[in-house]
Parts: C-alpha cells; sequence; structure tokens
C-alpha cells in the first residue's frame, strides 16, 4: 500500500488523519493550506483528496465539502506516518500513581488489574480494558483450606502471579482443623512447579493411584482441590463506557445503544482480547479488523503483560477510530511494561 502513495499525498493523509482526530470534523482543501506547512495551493491540495478519496483513504460526508478518513486511511497512518509521541510529565504521573496504588499492601492481583483499567480510562479519556490472567496457564503456588463451620471449608488458591480463587466447599461429614493442615501440606508439595491446567491433570491421575486408594485422608485433599480449581471463564475489566458519550461521532442514541450492548456481549470481547494475545507486545485493532468493533467505528489499542517469562494478560484502550494514537499508544506500552514489572515482583 505504502508504495501507492507519493511523498506529498503522505503529508496530505497525514494531515487529514490528524486535523480530523483533533476536530470530528470534515476537514477541507483550505483548512489544510492555512494550518500546515505544506506550501501548496488548495486546488492541488484539492486534487490529491481527490486522488486520496479514489483510493479508499478517504470519504466526503454528504452534508461537507470536507473530507474524512477511512479505516484504510488510519491503517497507513498507524503502520506507515505515525511517530509515536514519548510519555508526557502527567502521564508519567499517571504511571507512578498506578505504581503507588497497585503496591498498597494487602492488594491483590485482581484489584490491581480493575485499577489499572481505570487509570487507562482515566488518562486516554476513553474506555480501559484488562483481560486477567487466565488461571489455567498460570503457575501453583499454594493452596490452603479454612473450616468456616462443622461442614463448610474455604479453599484458598494462589496463583504464582499472585492471583487469588477462593471456593467455598460443602463437606458430608466435619474434618477437624489439623486434618486440614495435612491436606495443604500434602497438597503443596505435590503440585510444587505445575501450571494450573497441569495440577488439574495431576489431580485426576492421582486420584486413580492405589496410594490414594487406601488413605481417606489424601483422597478428600484431592477432591477438595479439584473443586478449587475447576475452570471458570477469565475475568475482563472494562472501566469508562461513559467516556464514548462525550464522543461526537457517538451522539446518536441508537448507535450508543449498539455500542453498549456489544461490550455487555462477554464472549465478543473475549475473542477480542484473545487475538490481541496471539503476539507479544502492543496490537492495534481498527473498526472492521475485529469483531466486537465492526460496525461500531472504533478501535483497540492492546499490549501482553507477563509474569516472569509467560505472557498471562492483555490490557488495553477502546475509543473511536478516530483516537489519538500518538498519544494512546505509549500510554498502552508503559502500563503493560509496569503491570508485568509488578507481576513480576508478587512472583519474587
Amino acid at each position: 500500500m505504502e508504495e501507492q502513495l507519493s511523498d506529498r499525498g503522505k503529508r496530505i493523509l497525514e494531515a487529514i488523519v490528524e486535523d480530523y482526530i483533533a476536530s470530528a470534523e470534515p476537514v477541507a482543501s483550505r483548512s489544510i493550506t492555512r494550518s500546515h506547512q505544506l506550501a501548496l495551493s488548495p486546488a492541488t491540495v484539492r486534487n490529491v483528496m481527490a486522488d486520496l478519496e479514489e483510493m479508499g483513504f478517504l470519504t466526503s460526508p454528504h452534508t461537507s465539502a470536507g473530507r474524512i478518513p477511512t479505516e484504510k486511511a488510519y491503517r497507513f497512518y498507524v503502520n506507515s506516518i505515525l511517530e509515536v509521541q514519548k510519555l508526557t510529565r502527567g502521564n508519567k504521573e499517571w504511571v507512578r500513581e498506578i505504581r503507588r496504588r497497585c503496591q498498597v499492601e494487602g492488594k491483590d492481583v485482581a484489584e490491581v488489574l480493575k485499577e489499572t483499567s481505570r487509570l487507562l480510562s482515566a488518562t486516554s479519556h476513553y474506555m480501559g480494558v484488562v483481560l486477567a490472567p487466565r488461571f489455567a496457564t498460570d503457575h501453583f503456588r499454594q493452596i490452603e483450606f479454612v473450616k468456616l463451620s462443622a461442614r463448610r471449608i474455604l479453599a484458598i488458591l494462589v496463583s504464582q502471579s499472585g492471583t487469588v480463587q477462593n471456593r467455598l466447599i460443602q463437606t458430608d461429614a466435619e474434618v477437624c482443623a489439623d486434618d486440614l493442615v495435612r491436606m495443604s501440606n500434602y497438597l503443596n508439595e505435590l503440585l510444587k512447579g505445575l501450571t494450573i491446567a497441569q495440577v488439574r491433570e495431576k489431580l485426576l491421575s492421582e486420584m486413580q493411584s492405589e496410594k490414594v486408594r487406601y488413605d481417606a485422608l489424601m483422597k478428600q485433599a484431592i477432591t477438595f482441590s479439584q473443586q478449587a480449581v475447576a475452570a471458570e471463564d477469565p475475568e475482563i475489566f472494562l472501566e469508562g463506557q461513559a467516556n464514548i458519550l462525550d464522543q461526537p461521532e457517538f451522539s446518536d442514541a441508537g448507535k450508543m445503544r449498539e455500542i453498549f450492548r456489544a461490550f455487555e456481549k462477554k464472549g465478543l470481547l473475549l475473542n477480542l482480547l484473545d487475538r490481541a494475545m496471539e503476539a507479544q507486545g502492543v496490537q492495534i485493532f481498527i473498526g472492521t479488523e475485529s469483531p466486537i468493533l465492526r460496525s461500531e467505528g472504533m478501535s483497540l489499542i492492546a499490549s501482553t503483560y507477563m509474569a516472569g517469562n509467560d505472557t498471562v494478560g492483555v490490557l488495553g484502550v477502546i475509543g473511536p477510530t478516530r483516537m489519538g494514537y500518538g498519544k494512546v499508544i505509549p500510554i498502552v506500552d508503559y502500563t503493560a511494561k509496569l503491570i508485568s514489572r509488578l507481576l513480576e515482583s508478587e512472583q519474587g
């Protein structure tokens, strides 16, 4: 695609995209010559804009003589023109705020990630989204059983990344506190170093072993732990949906209802975030490139985050295709690196 455009075409396309990002208004040739140092007449700019429209980079709203960028224009802009900005002093302050809030003693990973989605939204003025680590891909750290009443036990499962799962277990008979400690010790030794997915397989095979068949306490320990590691949907933290109300292209009430209905479909959003997990680093999905954003004129800037050497989740910002890519990309990238460092310190 890049060789299709002359240097003049690239400069004019860049001017149109950036003006439209700033104003949300169709961009006319005269405004380009006034606000950009192009040394071109309005007539020349109009001719180039006509060529860009014919090539599919621009479109003309019926009510205006100006042009607006298409998804093809945004993709070209992001891939071939955009110069990503450095974090501003204000954004660095925001990053320090994430670190401060996330390092409060006793705050678990879920709270950290929820706080991260809220602060991504606050600093970008769009929607912040975080996909929590999939428990099955995380590594086992420890399991503890706490007696709540005669036949009710709380199973607390902690992963290496610091994610905590609490499961309430109903028992057929009372189990004493000393036996619960012995169960925890046995399981913590048995399951050391495994991923949660491997833990599930290990428990199944262990249940069938001769040793467990003749040891009632071990059998009960495995039964309890199987309930604790039962599969469940990964958690998604989404904050700032109301920020979309501030975007002029979404002022239509019908379109807003359509957008909110789309984000209520967890499966679609999960599918999009899973796609962002397929490669490390920053990924950008524009409009029809994603199933959930297809008819909404929206984009996702996302980045994976790590726990040690493992990619465990993804975070990002969702906004209109007319979003400030140059500003948002470094925020998303730096935040992902920060969360990776926090999770690494949790492992240590």
